[in-house]
């Protein structure tokens, strides 16, 4: 049993892991995706005005709450106050409900590494590629299997052996190869089959210059609200991770400076998958290759690569690399969130604890590969989609579990114990709060009406927007 809080070594220690578990899966395809969908410059312009206000609040006052408790999720609340336990036990199922079906998605990503990796990423373009790989019955599992043993790995190795030095290694890789291959596509030029040239830089055009074209009220809503959606998600925000992570912050660290040094992390890192990945789809595939979805990394990308020749399978490896390393800092955070809530609420050691986790991963795991052939089914949820096992999954988590999560987080501490308690403990080390106004009105008022509105849209009671 630890008697003793495991810490970051420092500022940048927790800075890396903390930046590592924003930037995952969602910020390498979802963003580039809303992007292009939404008006390019118009939503990164609302995106990063969000990040600076809305994003920063609930960052903040996560981190803030970790450090001052000590404590994971699970047993953070309940110290804050007695009443407000049932906010940590939901905060703590979050990342219980995300972990099997994200380590199914970095199996994927596994899968799509090793095809360009030994020169198959012609293969890993074909139609049918990626349906035929997740509806087989044993190679889904192996591989979400290797992905999970080296998360875990990471883990039980702790605060600073694991996760610190992992992010130390990891995070300045991925931020290289994010900026290499943004570069290389914005190079790229192709003369199409209508004989038109299409390059890299009228892409990158379309990312960066607003659309206005045919805008309306409810437009800019949907925008809004898109970039509300994907900044919320993107930042690991209400799902226990910020305060297991800030449970580990120092005393003495500038907390401030940190969570603004998180977001630039976050968002930098967001906007370059975009540079990466709009201009190379529009060069190859035109603007409607642009609006893929989720289907964008796993289908419409291998496409891309494949239409650049030799090069192309390079390419394609640099770019799953790269997607792994985001997948890996995440999954790690998410684990570590699990662990840290069962050792402080048991009072266990790290490896019972990650032991209990491993064992839940493995099995829910398997039936979340499984629900893509022999556990197959569908339903159609409350927002009108249809749905398997890892859809309902995602649904529970991200769609209810967290918006609860971060509406009962900012009326705890924007009107029970007032945010005087995330200030007093920003300015600790006598660190000036920068934002100390903005950030008292958003957690009472702004960002808990936003938080309701995303909530209402996202279980389709606001259907009109």
């Amino acid at each position: 049993m630890e008697k003793k809080r495991n810490t970051f070594s420092g500022s940048l220690g927790f800075v890396l892991a903390a930046a590592g578990s924003a930037v995952g899966l969602g910020n390498i395809w979802r963003f580039p995706y809303l992007a292009a969908k939404d008006g390019g410059g118009l939503f990164l312009v609302i995106y990063l005005i969000l990040a600076l206000t809305f994003g920063y609040t609930l960052l903040v006052t996560e981190v803030s709450i970790g450090r001052k408790t000590k404590q994971s999720p699970l047993t953070a609340y309940k110290k804050l106050n007695k009443k407000w336990g049932f906010l940590g036990i939901i905060a703590s199922l979050v990342p219980v409900i995300i972990f099997p079906y994200y380590i199914t998605i970095g199996g994927w990503v596994v899968k799509y590494f090793l095809a360009f990796l030994t020169g198959k990423g012609t293969e890993a373009a074909q139609d049918g590629y990626f349906t035929g790989f997740i509806t087989s019955d044993i190679e889904p599992v192996i591989l979400m299997l290797i992905f999970l043993a080296v998360t875990a790995f990471i883990v039980f190795r702790g605060v600073n052996k694991g996760i610190e030095s992992f992010s130390k290694i990891i995070m300045p890789l991925l931020i290289l190869l994010v900026i290499g291959i943004a570069i290389f596509s914005i190079t790229i030029k192709k003369t199409g089959d209508d004989g038109i040239v299409r390059t890299g830089v009228e892409g990158l055009k379309l990312y960066l210059i607003p659309n206005l074209d045919g805008l309306t009220v409810k437009s800019f809503f949907t925008v809004l609200l898109d970039a509300m959606g994907q900044l919320f998600f993107s930042l690991s925000v209400a799902m226990g991770i910020m305060i297991a992570y800030g449970s580990y912050v120092r005393d003495d660290a500038a907390l401030n400076k940190s969570v603004g040094q998180i977001e630039i992390f976050d968002t930098v890192v967001a906007f370059l998958a975009g540079v990466m990945i709009i201009p190379a789809v529009y060069v190859f595939s035109g603007t409607e290759g642009m609006a893929q979805g989720p289907s964008l990394m796993f289908v419409s990308l291998p496409k891309v690569f494949a239409q650049m020749g030799k090069v192309g399978n390079v390419i394609g490896c640099l770019f799953f690399a790269m997607v792994l390393f985001a997948a890996f800092t995440s999954a790690v955070s998410v684990m570590e969130a699990i662990v840290a809530s069962i050792m402080d609420e048991f009072h266990t050691s790290r490896a019972k604890a990650g032991i209990i986790e491993l064992i839940v991963a493995i099995v829910v795991g398997t039936i979340v590969c499984l629900g893509y052939n022999k556990l197959y089914f569908e339903v159609k949820l409350p927002n009108g989609s249809i749905a398997q096992i890892l859809d309902i999954m995602d649904y529970i988590s991200n769609n209810i579990m967290m918006p609860i999560v971060a509406i009962g987080t900012c009326i705890l501490i924007g009107w029970i114990s007032k945010p005087q308690t995330v200030i007093e403990e920003v300015q600790k080390n006598g660190e000036k709060f920068s934002r100390k106004g903005m950030y008292v009105v958003m957690v009472k008022f702004i960002t808990p009406i936003l938080l309701f509105i995303l909530f209402l849209k996202s279980i389709g009671l606001l259907t009109f927007i």
